[in-house]
């Protein structure tokens, strides 16, 4: 239909759905008693100021726009890549998300922690730091886009790595100062191992945020590291390999934006 309200306010034809003009005056109503019938310029004059096709008013830097789209298509390719070696996802939408990289001319790599984590995993092979032949990386890239990488090792998962190396660099605390004790982070490995069975011993990112609590009760360099960790939300990290559900926790609950290669941790991980 016409949009009577947008014909009446601008002097400018525009179509809208029925069902929005019916209920404008519904909206209007009831923007009139929040905010006062006097401040008329703070609220809509039409459904069709409130239509999706308003979303580049709010456009200020369309380069930025344009990147953060290309960027989120990327993501979204590594996602319904995870879900598909699930067996939750399909191959078709996997395709569907390939294409569309190529036509805004975009690939995996162009995700700036992509490189960085997978020369992590091929670094930890090379100096054998992994962990029963399985080598793992991860990349976050920090607010000043500094990139800060882990790898595995028997006690610490890649993304637990990359999450102390991020915090002792955002405190300026030298590497060879380490905000665990090792023998904190062993003994922590012994009771999953011994006590609760777990066939992983090495700290996920749920596991090592819980260690640096305590920690930082007696330890300042943990401490100052703790104070970090607020820095990190909103942040992105990629990992090589499937994370445990503890490492998507704790990186849910820094509020890490995080992809993975998916590449299975353990025999026979998928079911395809």
């Amino acid at each position: 239909m016409v949009d009577p309200f947008h014909l009446a306010e601008y002097g400018t034809t525009a179509v809208n759905y029925n069902r929005d003009i019916e209920s404008f005056p519904i909206l209007k109503s009831l923007l009139e008693r929040i905010v006062g019938s006097e401040n008329r310029d703070v609220y809509y004059k039409s459904p069709t100021d409130m239509g999706v096709n308003r979303a580049s008013a709010g456009i200020t830097d369309d380069q930025v726009v344009r990147e953060a789209a290309r960027q989120e298509i990327i993501r979204r390719f590594f996602r319904y890549q995870w879900e598909y070696l699930q067996a939750v996802g399909t191959q078709e939408t996997v395709e569907r998300t390939e294409q569309l990289m190529k036509q805004v001319g975009v690939t995996p790599t162009d995700r700036p922690m992509v490189s960085p984590a997978r020369q992590a995993a091929r670094e930890a092979e090379a100096t054998g730091k992994g962990h029963k032949g399985l080598y793992c990386g991860a990349a976050l890239q920090l607010p000043d886009e500094t990139i800060v990488t882990g790898k595995n090792s028997p006690l610490l998962h890649a993304a637990s790595a990359a999450i102390l190396n991020a915090i002792k660099y955002l405190a300026k605390i030298p590497d060879d100062i380490h905000l665990l004790p090792e023998v904190t982070v062993n003994n922590l490995g012994e009771l999953k191992a011994k006590v609760l069975g777990s066939t992983s011993p090495s700290l996920n990112v749920a596991e090592v945020l819980v260690a640096l609590g305590i920690s930082a009760a007696s330890n300042p360099a943990a401490k100052a590291g703790v104070e970090m960790l607020g820095r990190l939300r909103d942040c992105d990290m990629h990992l090589t390999h499937v994370p445990s559900s503890g490492d998507e926790s704790g990186l849910r609950d820094l509020g890490i934006i995080f992809t993975t290669d998916a590449q299975p941790t353990s025999h026979g991980y998928f079911l395809r």
